[in-house]
């Protein structure tokens, strides 16, 4: 079956994300393991990398999962700030190895204008400086897909598939699935028809073998809107039905399905809860 897990708080020391995701019954889990708005991180403490590894290793969690900060763009025309989005790479993965996580999910940036083709050759660029400068690592690097908001990349599964295929280092990267972006990147799912053509389609262009991870989001926005809008599981435009097929979809039933959805309802309920037992209702059934 699958993995179920969310992304969880690091509040109070980064051991917290294992406890706060075995308070809810995960399987596995996702963090930063720095503020992601953030350009600069103070050191892990030993001692907190040593309690984290402990804890984790004491857990049934697998497939420990990071997200890195929003700030980087290695799409970007510009030297300094691809300079910066490279180091500040290099640090989240660092970190991560640090932890003993399994992956580093990043979405691949922004062009800003200077076209598609040229921001995935800076994409590339980049990941192979990164993997340069993080030889001999056991973390991975995955590639999200994304919603397409403004001049970002990855919504089309092509730009991932390009990536993948010209890149030196594309056998230390695979993907994350996000199904709240596919949906408004234009990607159908809700029906039986629509869900096995979309999937047929990431095969033919990158390879469900490259799929390692899902982001499992309904989208508060409608389909093919290029609007990055989180909705709970069934309480957005894309449907409960997708879901169904996903989580009961015997090709990912090993693969972790980590939730991003709200944290809290309009009544201030919390969510993570409620969202995690819809998951697991579609086993039940």
């Amino acid at each position: 079956m699958p993995l179920f897990g969310t992304h969880v708080s690091t509040q109070g020391g980064v051991v917290n994300a294992i406890r706060n995701a075995l308070a809810l019954g995960c399987d596995t889990l996702q963090l930063f393991t720095k503020n992601a708005n953030q350009w600069q991180a103070a050191k892990l403490a030993e001692t907190d990398v040593r309690a984290f590894r402990t804890a984790a290793s004491a857990s049934n969690l697998r497939f420990l999962t990071a997200h890195d900060s929003y700030l980087i763009n290695l799409a970007t025309p510009d030297d300094a700030l691809f300079a910066k989005s490279v180091a500040a790479f290099v640090v989240e993965m660092e970190r991560a190895e640090a932890l003993g996580l399994s992956y580093l999910v990043t979405h691949p940036g922004s062009h800003v204008g200077s076209g598609e083709e040229a921001g995935l050759a800076r994409v590339i660029a980049g990941y192979e400086e990164v993997h340069a400068r993080c030889n001999g690592f056991g973390v991975r690097v995955l590639i999200e897909t994304t919603a397409g908001q403004g001049t970002a990349l990855g919504h089309r599964f092509e730009h991932i598939g390009t990536i993948l295929q010209r890149a030196r280092c594309a056998d230390l990267m695979h993907v994350c699935f996000d199904t709240c972006h596919v949906f408004a990147a234009g990607y159908a799912l809700a029906s039986a028809s629509d869900y096995a053509a979309t999937f047929q389609q990431f095969d033919d262009v990158v390879g469900l073998s490259h799929l390692k991870l899902f982001h499992i989001n309904d989208s508060a926005k409608p389909f093919g809107s290029r609007k990055d809008r989180h909705a709970g599981i069934g309480r957005g435009e894309i449907g409960i039905d997708a879901f169904r097929q996903l989580v009961t979809d015997a090709r990912f039933a090993d693969l972790p399905m980590i939730l991003e959805t709200p944290k809290e309802d309009d009544d201030d309920v919390p969510m993570d809860a409620v969202n995690l037992d819809v998951l697991c209702g579609f086993l039940r059934m």
